[in-house]
């Protein structure tokens, strides 16, 4: 069986053990961690030249598309935007949540129909946490960067530690990025740690504020990884 499809068994079993509503925004939890993720990435963003009108972005793994609508809220434009999902029927999800203008792609993001040096950003969440082949994670990364234009940016959001109660996934911490995309000079990455641990999260939403101000209690990395403006 070929990692791809052992990922998407992984989703599988991971939906059934899941319950429905717990990445709801309505849950405490799950808007707070939102909340600070997007501050964190407006900030980085509003760094960025030219107009969000006017970039190209590309997901990987995207979903039922919601940070395809954060974008579309920030000002890009449907037709600026390139979704590609593994699973069908967050695919389909997508779709029906999405403007028709949307570009959306099925399967193997590492292979995706995508042009090089044409997209402004490519954003990933989550996505090489739940790749447990060294091969493919490096296979992805390259065509991520592929795709960039000179000046264009990763943006990465993964969690950095092993969930020793979840063998389908693994951290994934900054050495590894930086093994990942060594095209880009060790000034272009800008790394922030973010997210409460989401199990302590879960069990005390009314304190995230608090805990969320110990460093060693954020799980996650959100991570700017800039392509040269010129070689």
């Amino acid at each position: 069986m070929s990692e791809l499809d052992q990922i998407a068994r992984r989703y599988a079993r991971r939906a059934d053990r899941v319950e429905g509503d717990r990445y709801s925004l309505l849950r405490p939890e799950v808007w707070q961690m939102w909340q600070e993720r997007q501050r964190a990435l407006l900030r980085q963003l509003a760094r960025r030249p030219g107009r969000p009108a006017d970039w190209r972005a590309t997901e990987v793994g995207c979903g039922a598309g919601g940070n395809l609508l954060d974008l579309l809220r920030l000002g890009l434009a449907p037709a600026h935007l390139t979704g590609i999902e593994l699973i069908p029927e967050r695919l389909a999800a997508a779709r029906a949540a999405l403007p028709e203008g949307v570009r959306l792609l099925a399967g193997d993001a590492s292979t995706a129909d995508v042009a090089p040096a044409s997209q402004d950003l490519v954003l990933q969440s989550t996505v090489f946490s739940s790749i447990l082949d060294d091969a493919l994670q490096q296979r992805l990364a390259e065509a991520m960067w592929h795709w960039l234009k000179p000046g264009g940016a990763v943006v990465w959001y993964d969690f950095t530690v092993d969930n020793p109660r979840n063998a389908d996934v693994r951290g994934v911490p900054l050495a590894r990025v930086r093994e990942l995309f060594p095209g880009c000079p060790p000034g272009g990455f800008t790394a922030r740690r973010v997210t409460l641990a989401p199990p302590l999260a879960r069990a005390l939403p009314a304190a995230y504020a608090v805990l969320n101000l110990v460093p060693w209690l954020r799980t996650h990395r959100l991570v700017m990884i800039e392509k040269p403006a010129r070689p």
